[in-house]
């Protein structure tokens, strides 16, 4: 382990300072760009059969990616970003976050899942539709990890800064809640799906997820409140985070949303009230550089785990069409909340626009893909349609997000 940190660590700021100094870049996309040069040219050298390759390859499979980004650095950067989001902005629009966030997740995982399902019969592929919604819940909540990371960067209406980032917090919780409910359903076979199955599994990941994360965070909020000592300050919001974290776990909660409830319960009334002004400076800037880190790394990885990807002519096809589908389905998923929150509302169209770019796809739709392998039919088609929506998502809206901002 301290190998494979070491070697990451080390890619990380070398690739970081060759995007500082020539690419200049936003972190995320340069870090990602060169890593995935990086994995395709591993990609050809193995198909060279240079001999050193193969055992890079060993390297990476052995890794468990999945794990790695959802039992271990979710917590950190969802901590992170729900840290600095203020809830006195995101009241304001908490009614349309939270239609993005439940109803929007779910409409867009139907439309991709049922969509999905009728490309891939017309490529001859015939999967089951409980399977395509699979993957429609994996790729339907935006990715916070990159929507913080590249919007953060350019000027944006604070309003709609504050929909976007607050929507990618919740919804990410969200859309790894509706994709444990279904494969939790086709794991237990035909006898589960039933209604009460559902919501069960449902209350329990979303009730429990809330749950803990108010009580971890007041734990926390009371704990700091009685002293004043900047770094066991940082301490206590370390153990909120790896401690709710596994808590939820152990309950079969949301960790996700265990997460985004004490990071804003911490940032606001902690911040205010538990805090001195030298401890809340410290604190911040420890979460931004834990933030930035793990990023980085996660990036860096997302690009070299293309190198395990199959390079099947007719999945990137099936992927490069689920792209505009993806798009297609943001879009649709956010009409409801615009007719009944924004019906008055100036730059209407442009907003909506906005909203449906800037919904990024990030390392939590790889990983939840990366979870099913060998599991589901199917499954390395999804592997190979994520990772084309996104890489579109991360470089291509990502890069192109700013010209369309400079139309505000």
């Amino acid at each position: 382990m301290l190998e494979f940190f070491a070697i990451i660590i080390s890619m990380s700021a070398i690739f970081g300072y060759v995007n500082h100094k020539w690419l200049k870049l936003p972190n995320t996309i340069g870090v990602m760009l060169i890593s995935l040069a990086f994995g395709v040219i591993l990609k050809f050298l193995e198909i060279l059969d240079v001999e050193y390759v193969f055992s890079i390859r060993d390297y990476l499979t052995a890794f468990d990616f999945s794990a790695f980004v959802l039992d271990f650095i979710l917590c950190f950067l969802l901590f992170a970003g729900a840290l600095h989001v203020k809830l006195g902005q995101l009241k304001g629009v908490r009614a349309t976050v939270i239609s993005y966030a439940t109803l929007g997740v779910l409409v867009s995982t139907f439309i991709i899942g049922l969509l999905t399902n009728y490309i891939t019969g017309l490529f001859g592929i015939q999967l089951h539709l409980v399977t395509c919604l699979l993957f429609g819940a994996l790729i339907s909540p935006t990715d916070p990890i990159a929507v913080i990371g590249i919007l953060s960067k350019y000027k944006i209406p604070q309003k709609l800064k504050t929909e976007i980032i607050g929507e990618s917090l919740f919804n990410d919780g969200v859309g790894v809640v509706v994709f444990a409910v279904i494969f939790s359903l086709i794991e237990g076979g035909s006898e589960a799906f039933t209604f009460g199955s559902i919501v069960k599994i449902f209350s329990i990941e979303v009730i429990g997820g809330l749950g803990i994360g108010f009580l971890i965070g007041y734990v926390g909020y009371f704990l700091m409140k009685s002293i004043d000592h900047y770094q066991t300050e940082i301490l206590i919001t370390l153990s909120v985070v790896t401690g709710g974290y596994t808590l939820a776990s152990h309950f079969h909660a949301s960790g996700p949303l265990a997460m985004v409830v004490a990071g804003l319960l911490i940032g606001n009334k902690g911040k205010q009230h538990a805090m001195s002004d030298i401890t809340a400076e410290y604190v911040d800037k420890f979460w931004e550089l834990i933030d930035e880190i793990c990023n980085t790394i996660l990036f860096i990885l997302m690009g070299l785990e293309i190198f395990l990807v199959p390079f099947d002519s007719k999945y990137i096809l099936i992927g490069c069409i689920l792209i505009a589908v993806s798009l297609f389905a943001r879009y649709i998923s956010l009409l409801p909340a615009f007719f009944i929150f924004k019906r008055r509302e100036p730059n209407k169209a442009l907003n909506l626009t906005v909203l449906t770019w800037g919904g990024l796809r990030g390392g939590i739709s790889i990983a939840l893909a990366l979870s099913l392998t060998n599991k589901v039919e199917g499954s390395s088609l999804f592997i190979v349609s994520t990772y084309c929506i996104v890489l579109f998502s991360i470089l291509v809206q990502g890069l192109s997000i700013k010209r369309l901002l400079k139309r505000y």
